[in-house]
C-alpha cells in the first residue's frame, strides 16, 4: 500500500529512496518554515502537537509506547546481508515459518497530504507527552532518514500477476514488501502487475504499471503498454527494484497530476480574482478560494490602509466552517504585537502547528478572544502576506485548523485534535501562490477605483464649470443624474408591465450616470449670451428701444414748443387756446409712447401671448412719429418686432437652433473621449435625451425605435427637473404636482414613454430631489 507523508508519495522498500522529504522531515524544505532562521522550529516546544517526524524517535527499552519506529519496524522489507544479497527473515516458528517474515504490521492508508498520520499497530508511538529537546539536529536528521523509510515499508502496496506459476513464484519472492495477489476481473487501481507475453490483455491505464516478464529467447516485439521488461528468471533483488521503480513511477505521475491540478485550479482563481470587480465579493472570493485549496476550517483577511498618518489594518472579512462568525469590522494598529501585523511588517509567511503555542522568541500574542466567547479551538495557523510583485503589502491572509477532510466540522476540541493536522509545505506554497494573487486583484481593483474616482472628480468639476455659465441652471446636471438612475433603478426591480425583463448591471448604471452628468456638456459650444438669454430681447436692445422713445418724447416737445413759438411770433389772436390743443396733443403722443413702451416691455417677456396682442406688437413697427427735423420714425423696427412677437419661450428660430445644437456638441465632444467598453454607449445616451417617442424631439427628430430606452429616462428626469427648478429668469419654478401634469401632458401627446412615467411617478422617484418646503 501507499503512503503519503505531508503531501508527498512515499515509496517502501530499502532500495527506493523518498523523492521528496517528508512535512518538516529535513531543514531548508520549500517554502518559509517556522525552523528557518527567521523563527524557532516547530518542534522546539516539549511535546507541542506540530513536533517533527525526525525529532520524535528516541532509544527506550523495547516494547515500550516511545520506542524508536526505525528499530521498531526493521523487520519490514526486504533486508540485505553484508554482500548486499537479499535474506530471509527469520523466527521462532517451525521451519516452514522461515519464509514468512518476522511481523506483519498493518495500517490505515492515508490521502496524499489529507489525513494526520494514524498507525493502529504504533499509535501509541506518536504520543504527544512532552520530550526532552534534543541538541543534536543533524542526528535526528539522520535518523529521519532511516524512520521514514521504514514506516513507507510497512505501508504495503498491491502487486498483482497472473496465474503463470513462474510469475507466480516471482511475486511470491516479494511478500514480504508487497501485498501480493492474482489478477483477477476487477479493474486495479495504484498496483503493479506481472505479465508476460501469453498473459490475458491486462487493462493499461494511467494508475497501473504493467512489468512484463519474458523468457531469455523471447525476442519481442513487446506491448507498448509495458512499463519495463524482465527475465522471467531475473533475481529477486532486481524484480524487487523494477517494481519498486514502476510504483515510483506511479507515485511521480500522482505528483505530476496533483501538481496539474493545483496549477489550473490555481489558474481558475486567478481568472475568478481578475474578473472580480466586486471589492466585496473580490475578498470574500480570496478567502473562500484559500480555505477551499488548503482545507480549512476557518480564515480571516486582513486589509492594510494607508488613509491618514500612519498606515493601519482594517479586519475586512471572516469565515468559518464550524461556528457561527460574530464578524464586524475593525481596525488595528499595524505593528508587530498582533501576528497578523507581524506577518504584514515583515513579509514573511508564519506557519503554526499550535496557535496556543507560538515561538518563544515571537513578539505576536495570539488574540483568544473568539475561541473563549464560542468554545471554538484555533490550533493549526498559516498567516501568509498579500504581497505585490512590487513588493508592496496589500494586506495578510490567515487560514485557521487545516482539516484532513474538508467537510469535517469542528464542534469540539476532541473534533479538532481528531481532524486537524499541521498545514505543509504544499499548502504554504499554495497559500502564498493565491496571495500573490489576490494582492495584484486588489492593487489592481484599487487601480481600478483611484482612476474612476479621478474621471469622476474630472466630471464633476467639468459639469460645474459649464453650469458657471449660467448660474441660474445650477446643480440641473447632478439632479437629473439622480432621477435618471433612480428611475433605472427601479424599472430594474419592476417584475410587471413591459420592463419587467429589462436589467442593469452596476456598470450600466454607471455608464447612465456618465451620461446623465454631461448630457449638457454641448452647451460649452453654444454663445453665452445665447445661453443665458432670459428675455425676448437681449438687454441691449431693449435698453435701445427706450431711449428711442425718450428721443421721439423729446422730439415732440421741442416741435410743441416750436409751434407754440411760432405762433406767438405771428401774434396769432387765437394763441392761448392754439396753445392749449398743441399741449393736449403732446400729452398725449407722450402717454401713447409710454403706453407702446410697455407693451414692449410686457412682449418681451417670455411668456405666452394672446394672438391679438402679437399682432398689436407687430402693428408698433409700422406706426411712425415725426422727429425733430421731421423725420418719420417708430418705436420697434420690424426685426424687433418680429423677436417681441415669437410665441412662445425667448429664443428666435435661430437661437433655437443654436440651444437645440449643444446636444450635436455633447455628442461630438463626448464621442472623442476613448471609453472603456463598459462605458461606450455614453455619446449615443446623452445624444438623445431631448428627442421625443413622435419624432417633433431635437436634433435628429428620432421616433420610438431609435431612442435608447436610457434616453427616455433622462428625457423624463430633465423635463422634471426644468419644471420644478428654482425660479429662473424666464420662467417661475412649478410645484410637483404641475410638473407631473405637464409631464403627463406630453405623454399623452405621444412624447413621453407611457410605462417609464408610470413608474417615474408610482414609485416617487421624482421625490428623491424635492426640496424641503
Amino acid at each position: 500500500m501507499s503512503m503519503r507523508v505531508g503531501g508527498s508519495i512515499r515509496v517502501g522498500g530499502p532500495e527506493m529512496a523518498p523523492h521528496s522529504p517528508p512535512r518538516s522531515s529535513r531543514p531548508g524544505g520549500p517554502g518559509p518554515r517556522l525552523d528557518s532562521p527567521h523563527t524557532p522550529p516547530r518542534s522546539s516546544r516539549p511535546g507541542g502537537p506540530g513536533s517533527r517526524l525526525d525529532s520524535a524517535p528516541r532509544s527506550s527499552p523495547p516494547g515500550e509506547p516511545g520506542s524508536r519506529l526505525d528499530s521498531a519496524s526493521r523487520s519490514s522489507g526486504p533486508r540485505l546481508d553484508s554482500l548486499g544479497k537479499p535474506r530471509t527473515p527469520r523466527t521462532r516458528g517451525s521451519e516452514a515459518g522461515k519464509a514468512r517474515p518476522a511481523r506483519k504490521a498493518t495500517a490505515l492508508a492515508i490521502s496524499s497530504g489529507a489525513k494526520a498520520l494514524r498507525n493502529r499497530a504504533t499509535s501509541s508511538r506518536f504520543s504527544s507527552r512532552p520530550r526532552a529537546r534534543s541538541s543534536r539536529r543533524p542526528r535526528a536528521a539522520k535518523s529521519a532518514k532511516r524512520v521514514i523509510p521504514c514506516i513507507l515499508g510497512r505501508m504495503r502496496r498491491l502487486l498483482l500477476h497472473d496465474t503463470d506459476p513462474a510469475v507466480t513464484a516471482a511475486a511470491a519472492a516479494l511478500g514480504g514488501t508487497y501485498e501480493v495477489r492474482p489478477l483477477g476481473a476487477a479493474t486495479p487501481s495504484d498496483a503493479v502487475i506481472l505479465v508476460t507475453p501469453r498473459s490475458a490483455a491486462a487493462a493499461a491505464a494511467d494508475n497501473v504499471r504493467l512489468l512484463g516478464l519474458v523468457a531469455t529467447a523471447d525476442a519481442g516485439p513487446w506491448p507498448q503498454t509495458w512499463h519495463a521488461v524482465l527475465p522471467l528468471a531475473a533475481p529477486a533483488a532486481m524484480l524487487a527494484h523494477a517494481v519498486a521503480a514502476a510504483f515510483a513511477d506511479l507515485d511521480a505521475a500522482a505528483e505530476r497530476a496533483r501538481l496539474a491540478r493545483d496549477l489550473s485550479e490555481l489558474n481558475a482563481i486567478g481568472i475568478r480574482l481578475s474578473a472580480e470587480s466586486n471589492p466585496r465579493f473580490l475578498l470574500e472570493a480570496i478567502l473562500s478560494k484559500a480555505r477551499e485549496i488548503t482545507s480549512s476550517d476557518a480564515g480571516s483577511l486582513y486589509i492594510v490602509e494607508e488613509r491618514g498618518e500612519s498606515p493601519y489594518l482594517r479586519f475586512a472579512l471572516a469565515q468559518n466552517d464550524s461556528v457561527a462568525v460574530p464578524f464586524r469590522t475593525a481596525t488595528l494598529p499595524l505593528t508587530d504585537e498582533s501576528i497578523a501585523g507581524h506577518v504584514a511588517l515583515s513579509g514573511r509567511l508564519i506557519n503554526l502547528a499550535d496557535a496556543y503555542a507560538p515561538p518563544p522568541d515571537s513578539p505576536f500574542t495570539i488574540n483568544s478572544w473568539f475561541d473563549e466567547q464560542t468554545g471554538y479551538r484555533t490550533k493549526s495557523m498559516l498567516v501568509v502576506p498579500m504581497r505585490t510583485p512590487h513588493g508592496q503589502t496589500i494586506g495578510v491572509l490567515q487560514l485557521i485548523n487545516c482539516k484532513d477532510d474538508s467537510s469535517a466540522r469542528l464542534a469540539d476540541p476532541p473534533d479538532v485534535e481528531r481532524h486537524v493536522r499541521p498545514y505543509d509545505a504544499r499548502d504554504e506554497k499554495l497559500a502564498g501562490s493565491l496571495a500573490s494573487q489576490a494582492a495584484v486583484a486588489i492593487y489592481n481593483r484599487r487601480l481600478y477605483l483611484s482612476i474612476r474616482d479621478l474621471f469622476e472628480g474630472f466630471v464633476k468639476a467639468s459639469v460645474t464649470a459649464i453650469e458657471a455659465r449660467d448660474p441660474t441652471t445650477s446643480g440641473h446636471s447632478f439632479r437629473v443624474a439622480d432621477l435618471t438612475v433612480a428611475l433605472a433603478e427601479t424599472a430594474d426591480r419592476c417584475e410587471t408591465g413591459p420592463y419587467r425583463e429589462l436589467k442593469f448591471r452596476d456598470d450600466e448604471l454607471m455608464e447612465l450616470r456618465y451620461a446623465s452628468l454631461l448630457h449638457d456638456f454641448g452647451k460649452v459650444g453654444v454663445r453665452e449670451h445665447v445661453l443665458v438669454k432670459a428675455k425676448k430681447l437681449y438687454p441691449a436692445d431693449f435698453d435701445r428701444i427706450r431711449h428711442r422713445v425718450e428721443l421721439l418724447k423729446r422730439d415732440l416737445v421741442l416741435r410743441t414748443a416750436r409751434a407754440k413759438l411760432d405762433r406767438a411770433l405771428a401774434r396769432d389772436a387765437d394763441y392761448a387756446a392754439r396753445a392749449a390743443r398743441l399741449d393736449a396733443d403732446l400729452a398725449a403722443a407722450l402717454a401713447e409712447l409710454d403706453r407702446q413702451l410697455d407693451l414692449v416691455g410686457v412682449a418681451n417677456e417670455p411668456s405666452v401671448q394672446p394672438q391679438a396682442f402679437t399682432a398689436e406688437i407687430l402693428r408698433l413697427a409700422t406706426q411712425t412719429w415725426q422727429d425733430a427735423e421731421g423725420t418719420p420714425r417708430s418705436v420697434l423696427t420690424p426685426e424687433e418686432a418680429r423677436v417681441l412677437a415669437i410665441p412662445r419661450g425667448s429664443l428666435t428660430d435661430e437661437e433655437r437652433v443654436a440651444i437645440q445644437q449643444h446636444v450635436v456638441h455633447t455628442f461630438q465632444f463626448l464621442a472623442q473621449i476613448p471609453w472603456t467598453k463598459e462605458l461606450s454607449r455614453v455619446p449615443e445616451i446623452a445624444r438623445s435625451h431631448h428627442e421625443k417617442l413622435d419624432g417633433t424631439g431635437y436634433p435628429y427628430g428620432a421616433r420610438a425605435e431609435a431612442i435608447p430606452v436610457q434616453s427616455r429616462m433622462m428625457a423624463i428626469a430633465d423635463i422634471y427637473d426644468a419644471l420644478t427648478a428654482s425660479d429662473r429668469p424666464y420662467k417661475k419654478a412649478l410645484r410637483a404636482e404641475e410638473a407631473l401634469a405637464i409631464l403627463d401632458a406630453e405623454r399623452r401627446a405621444g412624447a413621453l414613454d407611457s410605462a417609464l412615467l408610470d413608474l417615474f411617478i408610482e414609485a416617487r422617484v421624482f421625490e428623491r430631489t424635492a426640496r424641503p418646503a
